[in-house]
């Protein structure tokens, strides 16, 4: 359905069910059926627009099997990261079990001392006395929906290397503008929010530009083939 999309430039297919009887339809998907008529769409009559939908992402922030970062005091769990227990692809419910194995690991070693931290030196007061409350909201709003949009277009289910190389390009223009702005503006937290999203997008694009292959859940007409041998890719500041 994605291939299709992007090949034609299409915003939707059309599911169709209604050659089943309507009780049949109704006492199969009464959820669904019932949702559909709040958006006027009758599913025993006819066909309904569905897209693709992204609901969770594999890979991330590498942890060891408590849970630590190679950042001293930091520990991360659950999607946003990278343990190995998905190989190149999510088993459903394999992400909750995941998070409670995961967490419990994290909770037991911070309990027991975990990794002594450094000492840290008091941060200097926030200073806000050179910038200015925007009056440009707008930009923000634009730049959340532009980097959603292109990482959606060209960095979804199916990528290929032109379209990884244009959302390249999109995203380090976006960054240098959220950046432009942050030096400007009152810092909130939706800008905040825009500036890591900008930031994750990025790593996403280059892990995948990286990748050379198709596997598991990452698929490439350019490269529709499986290397020799399973690797991470593993990007390092």
């Amino acid at each position: 359905i994605d291939h299709e999309m992007k090949r034609t430039g299409a915003e939707h297919v059309l599911l169709d069910i209604s050659h089943k009887p309507a009780d049949f339809v109704i006492s199969h998907f009464p959820t669904i059926y019932r949702r559909c008529l709040e958006f006027g769409f009758d599913i025993t009559q006819g066909p309904i627009p569905v897209v693709p939908a992204a609901h969770y992402t594999c890979g991330g922030v590498v942890t060891d099997l408590a849970g630590r970062t190679d950042l001293p005091g930091l520990y991360a769990v659950g999607e946003c990261t990278h343990t190995g227990l998905h190989g190149a692809n999510r088993m459903a419910s394999n992400s909750l079990l995941e998070c409670l194995v995961m967490g419990q690991a994290a909770a037991i070693d911070i309990r027991d001392g975990g990794r002594k931290l450094p000492d840290i030196a008091d941060a200097p007061a926030w200073d806000e006395s050179r910038v200015t409350d925007s009056d440009e909201e707008v930009v923000v709003t634009h730049n959340w929906h532009e980097l959603r949009r292109f990482m959606w277009d060209y960095v979804g289910i199916v990528r290929t290397d032109k379209r990884l190389e244009r959302a390249r390009r999109r995203a380090k223009l976006l960054k240098r503008e959220i950046d432009d702005y942050y030096g400007n503006f009152r810092v909130t937290r939706d800008l905040l929010e825009l500036r890591n999203l900008v930031d994750v997008a990025d790593l996403i694009i280059r892990s995948a530009r990286a990748r050379k292959e198709s596997r598991g859940l990452h698929f490439t007409p350019d490269h529709p083939d499986l290397l020799p041998r399973a690797a991470d890719t593993i990007l390092v500041p």
